[in-house]
């Protein structure tokens, strides 16, 4: 836990400093200023003495915004904002800056219109900091490309709030900007066909709230055919090089982060607390539409990791892990989830998905749902390892090949099962090696697992994260290769555990199981998981004869 309070108190630092620092404003530009309060549209704006008093006031420019150029809005005004930006070409060591000049809460840029606060089509090297949007009739920025490729936008410390977040009776439209998607951040969308990406865009030490959508960062698929559609032939063009980091988003209707169609995308030292709030239910309790706080669709080489996702209530989704759409050689690691609908299910469309990673992760009370390491067309090549699950739902372990399952601690729910068909393993190549189960009978697959109270240094299981130093599970994992040095809790790895703790035990020693306690367990279990049976079975008749 010590990995994860010092990725909150990081994040919350980064939050609190940024926006007590000035921006750094380039050279090489004109620097404009707008002042709400005191600022005159007659002015010249070149100065704070001199700051317009809206938008209007760049009617008196005498030539184009260029990039190099800087706007600047006094703290504590408020601003009239829906504004449209093509072609501005910054650069590296000279952007275009938008941000905040003065003392005092971050300017509030907002507007009534379905539209965007800000959209960028084919611009480069753009700086959005210090500031605050709202837009209660549409959305925040939207990032799009038609005639050339986007590089180096970078949106830092801005407070997203009050975007559309009420309930809705399917999934936002992520085709048209980011109004329509209900979303602080829009890239391109989906589907898109432009053959220009956007690279090399980074979103920082932001946060958003009471808002639909988060960051919505979407590719192209450039075969002019529907995405969805099962006839569809991909010829992707992925966006690169893009990274978020420590941005917290809370109280919100529906996702955080979309990771769409990308290479090489870093999520990091994130939160996500209370999305997904939209049930996605009718009236009747049938699901309407599936919504996920951060996961991949149609991504490679990408990941997640040093995060905490938690209160999802998406009845359909609401998993931390969703690796979607054709998504591969992705990594979920170091994810701090807890009390969602469900810990993990994969959805791979036409075919099956390949080397996609889950491994040092922490997972307590996501168990409202069942979960599926491998749905649709299922999982080749899969790593799910050193992860521990505390009091799961049933978890489904069908359509894997080729992969691997090892060091992982499953602690069960009473009565949640562990499921796989058995008569498929034969023939799927997989590896189950060095788990240890409890409060669930073996996965019948994985036999000669470990069934055992794992030995947490605490008595409720429900706070168990590391291990006590007489576990029976030290020293007990399968040695695998992966180049990491530290694990879940940000300890030094020193020892082949199974679980997401790697060190050699902590005090204070706990008290194992006699043999007579681990007999009675047993017949517990057992006697659980054909009462689960037997329900599967009655559902089936009922279901039967009612047709």
């Amino acid at each position: 836990m010590k990995k994860l309070i010092s990725i909150v108190l990081c994040t919350l630092m980064i939050l609190s400093v940024c926006a007590l620092s000035p921006v750094s404003l380039a050279a090489t530009g004109n620097t404009y200023y707008v002042d709400s309060i005191d600022g005159d549209n007659t002015a010249e704006g070149t100065s704070p003495d001199t700051a317009w008093k809206d938008l209007d006031g760049f009617a008196n420019c005498t030539e184009p915004l260029k990039g190099g150029d800087t706007v600047l809005f006094k703290c504590g005004g408020t601003y009239e904002c829906c504004v449209t930006l093509s072609d501005i070409k910054g650069t590296k060591e000279a952007p275009f800056t938008i941000s905040s000049y003065g003392e005092g809460e971050r300017p509030l840029l907002r507007t009534d219109n379905a539209d965007e606060v800000f959209t960028f089509v084919d611009c480069s090297y753009i700086t959005v900091s210090n500031l605050q949007i709202t837009a209660p009739n549409g959305g925040g920025i939207w990032i799009d490309t038609i005639n050339s490729e986007s590089v180096g936008i970078t949106i830092d410390n801005v407070y997203f709030y009050g975007l559309p977040n009420g309930k809705v009776t399917a999934r936002d439209d992520f085709s048209r900007g980011a109004a329509p998607a209900r979303a602080a951040v829009m890239v391109k969308g989906l589907p898109s066909h432009s053959r220009y990406p956007v690279n090399d865009l980074t979103i920082r030490n932001c946060e958003v709230y009471d808002s639909a959508n988060g960051f919505m960062i979407w590719g192209s698929w450039n075969d002019q055919q529907d995405p969805w559609s099962e006839n569809a032939v991909k010829d992707p063009i992925y966006n690169t090089g893009v990274l978020v980091e420590g941005c917290y988003f809370h109280e919100m209707d529906a996702e955080a982060v979309v990771v769409g169609i990308c290479d090489g995308a870093l999520v990091t030292n994130c939160r996500a607390i209370n999305t997904c709030q939209g049930e996605g239910l009718d009236e009747n309790g049938n699901i309407q539409y599936f919504t996920a706080a951060m996961w991949f669709w149609g991504s490679e080489n990408s990941t997640i990791q040093y995060c905490e996702i938690a209160g999802q209530k998406n009845f359909g989704d609401g998993m931390t892990v969703d690796f979607d759409s054709d998504s591969n050689n992705c990594t979920y690691q170091y994810i701090y989830s807890h009390d969602n609908m469900r810990f993990v299910v994969n959805n791979a469309k036409k075919e099956p998905q390949r080397n996609n990673v889950v491994r040092y992760c922490l997972s307590v009370n996501d168990n409202k749902g069942r979960s599926s390491l491998a749905s649709g067309n299922g999982e080749d090549n899969f790593k799910f390892y050193n992860n521990t699950i505390i009091n799961s739902g049933e978890i489904q372990f069908y359509n894997l090949t080729n992969s691997l399952i090892a060091n992982n601690i499953f602690v069960a729910l009473d009565g949640a099962p562990m499921n796989c068909y058995l008569d498929d393993e034969f023939t799927a190549g997989n590896t189950y090696r060095n788990n240890c189960y409890y409060n669930t009978l073996n996965l019948m697959c994985d036999p000669l697992a470990m069934n055992t109270d794992p030995g947490f240094t605490t008595d409720e299981l429900i706070e168990a994260y590391q291990l006590a130093i007489n576990s029976p599970l030290i020293g007990k994992g399968m040695k695998i290769e992966d180049g990491l040095t530290t694990d879940f809790f940000g300890n030094e790895i020193e020892s082949c555990n199974i679980g997401c703790y790697m060190g050699k035990g902590e005090e204070p020693e706990v008290e194992t199981e006699n043999i007579f306690e681990k007999l009675v367990r047993f017949i517990r279990n057992l006697m659980q998981r054909l009462e689960h049976e037997f329900n599967v079975i009655r559902r089936e008749i009922e279901e039967s004869l009612a047709k």
